[in-house]
């Protein structure tokens, strides 16, 4: 005991030390606690003083908003394409001398077809002293009508091209 009280006052000493140094801590970390408040406000105050909690939500029913748009224009999309099987979308034309006393190439034949290969072969026959037109259907690349040549050629080529 009579060590403990000789060593008393270098106990005390060392115990006050060590109470400064906590309180210059504890000084030291309310400033810094104080600084992270203050910059924590200013966020949470977020733009124009408006809370960043309402911002984050409102930008995120605006994503939600560009979603659904976007999957309705997906779906727009999808439709017209179906749509567009339906419209003409295979063309070839040849200009030909269809008779021999015809002197330039004056004869055509056009097919038009859609998605399906279907569709329509026109024909347009000049000669010297009349002019005849045919139409000949289509479907799925084959026409119940005789074919000339020509006709022929042109249908193998609109079936040929890619959609």
């Amino acid at each position: 005991m009579s060590t403990i009280q000789n060593a008393l006052p270098y106990i005390v000493i060392v115990m006050a030390v060590i109470v400064i140094i906590l309180l210059i801590l504890v000084i030291a970390l309310w400033k810094g606690l104080n600084k992270v408040e203050k910059r924590y406000k200013k966020l949470m105050r977020g733009v124009d003083n408006k809370n960043l909690e309402e911002l984050i939500v409102s930008e995120l029913g605006k994503i939600d908003n560009a979603k659904q748009i976007a999957e309705q224009a997906l779906n727009t999309a999808t439709q017209v394409k179906k749509e567009m099987l339906e419209c003409v979308q295979k063309v070839a034309i040849m200009r030909y001398k269809a008779f021999d006393d015809v002197g330039s190439d004056l004869s055509y034949s056009i097919a038009l077809l859609d998605g399906h290969n279907d569709g329509v072969v026109l024909t347009g026959l000049y000669g010297r002293y009349d002019s005849t037109c045919y139409a000949k259907p289509v479907d799925k690349g084959i026409s119940r009508y005789e074919l000339s040549e020509e006709e022929k050629c042109v249908l193998d080529e609109a079936i040929k091209k890619a959609i």
